[in-house]
């Protein structure tokens, strides 16, 4: 489907109950985790609920429906997506498998790393995108566990750095909804489970602008001929406007995700 977080919720639909499975799961995600729950149920047979944002990216949600889930729609900047997924949680005996704070989802995350250092050995540096941190404390675990002396970075848009804040202050800052392109980062806090992992084994959180996402995305494109949405590119971003030093190292960079509307594809990197 597209991103990394089909391992997440994979792993998580696959570790539930049969009398869970019956009843369901509920989801909120602006798209990636949103077709990785819906893909994963219809593959498993779970029936899937999705909490999506009006302004999520159309072909996110067009894939999200196709995949066979319920789609509930909210206003991400008046309307809390957690109360949402609680409440429905609650009155549809449903399961919430939240899109990062979850850890069935972190450990399939992880294997993102895990996959990259089991191919190339040991690395010195690990660039991950984050946005509520379940992809970044998974690979951070992995990286910890497959390659010790390995420094691992953090890397969100410098509009929502809500973990640069909370890793450097040693507590969850939450901010408001960000405005940025990188629409999978538009998180508001790291999560409770994230954050501890994050703080323990990450090196640093990074953050890059929107014009370097631009700009990544349109080397991707023009050449090496692949669609990598904004979120996906935050990593990479940081790797080439030299965010650390990296001259002369072994870095391992993770490309998350390549969904993206084609007219704002083609906007962005026109």
């Amino acid at each position: 489907m597209g991103a990394f977080k089909f391992r997440g919720a994979y792993n998580a639909i696959s570790a539930l109950s049969p009398d869970a499975r019956r009843a369901g799961v509920v989801t909120f995600s602006s798209g990636n985790h949103a077709q990785a729950i819906a893909l994963a149920g219809r593959m498993l047979g779970v029936a899937t609920t999705i909490i999506m944002p009006l302004d999520a990216p159309a072909a996110k949600i067009a894939a999200t429906r196709g995949y066979g889930a319920t789609i509930v729609s909210f206003d991400r900047y008046t309307q809390d997506r957690d109360a949402i997924g609680a409440r429905l949680a609650s009155e549809q005996g449903l399961t919430l498998i939240p899109p990062y704070d979850h850890p069935d989802v972190i450990a399939g995350q992880g294997t993102a790393a895990k996959e990259l250092i089991e191919e190339t050995g040991p690395l010195d540096a690990l660039l991950v995108c984050v946005g509520g941190g379940g992809l970044l404390a998974g690979s951070a675990l992995g990286a910890r566990a497959l390659s010790p002396a390995c420094l691992v970075y953090g890397v969100e848009p410098e509009a929502g750095n809500d973990g640069q804040q909370s890793f450097r202050s040693g507590a969850i800052v939450r901010i408001a909804v960000p405005k940025t392109i990188a629409d999978g980062a538009q998180t508001p806090s790291l999560g409770a489970l994230t954050f501890p992992i994050i703080q323990d084994k990450v090196a640093d959180m990074l953050t890059v602008s929107d014009g370097e996402l631009i700009e990544t995305m349109r080397f991707f494109a023009e050449r090496m001929k692949i669609v990598v949405e904004p979120t996906g590119c935050l990593a990479a971003a940081a790797a080439f406007s030299a965010k650390i030093d990296i001259k002369g190292k072994r870095v391992g960079v993770i490309i998350s995700g390549g969904n993206i509307d084609l007219s704002a594809f083609a906007r962005f990197v026109a």
